[in-house]
């Protein structure tokens, strides 16, 4: 199971191809697929899962009820657009139109790590949404991780 960190910007070139950082190949489990799956993400950017990860998703995913009209909706904007990507002699990836649209990508875009996947965003757009999160970061941590989280300092 991948665990990515690093956050890395990058340019996007006129066909839609960026280069996969070194860092970020490097972090990659030793005999990986070479391949991705690009999907829409929440807030404006795209997922990037190596294909292990989407494989394991995607099982999940197939198990929902599909005679609940919300998982059908959920699958829909999830899953409609998602595409398998393999970096190029270059090492880029190509992000279809409609992917580059979903997450208004300009030249400038952020590749940030979210554990399992990493997410791709415009830069100007991850910037003010980073921002804006960053007041309540301290409260956000104590809603997400509350009493559960055992700070590595706690038996010292």
């Amino acid at each position: 199971m991948a665990n990515f960190i690093g956050e890395y910007e990058l340019s996007i070139d006129a066909k839609g191809r960026f280069l996969l950082p070194a860092a970020f190949r490097k972090q990659l489990p030793e005999g990986a697929d070479a391949r991705f799956v690009v999907s829409r993400g929440f807030e404006q950017c795209l997922n990037l899962y190596p294909m292990d990860e989407w494989t394991v998703l995607s099982e999940k995913i197939n198990k929902l009820n599909d005679f609940n009209p919300k998982v059908r909706d959920f699958k829909r904007l999830f899953l409609n657009g998602a595409n398998i990507v393999e970096s190029d002699a270059a090492g880029r990836l190509l992000l279809t139109k409609n992917l580059q649209e979903h997450a208004r990508l300009s030249k400038d875009i952020v590749l940030t790590a979210q554990g399992n996947k990493m997410e791709i965003w415009d830069k100007a757009t991850y910037m003010a949404h980073i921002q804006s999160k960053m007041a309540d970061f301290s409260d956000l941590a104590n809603e997400v991780l509350g009493g559960g989280f055992m700070s590595p300092f706690e038996n010292l």
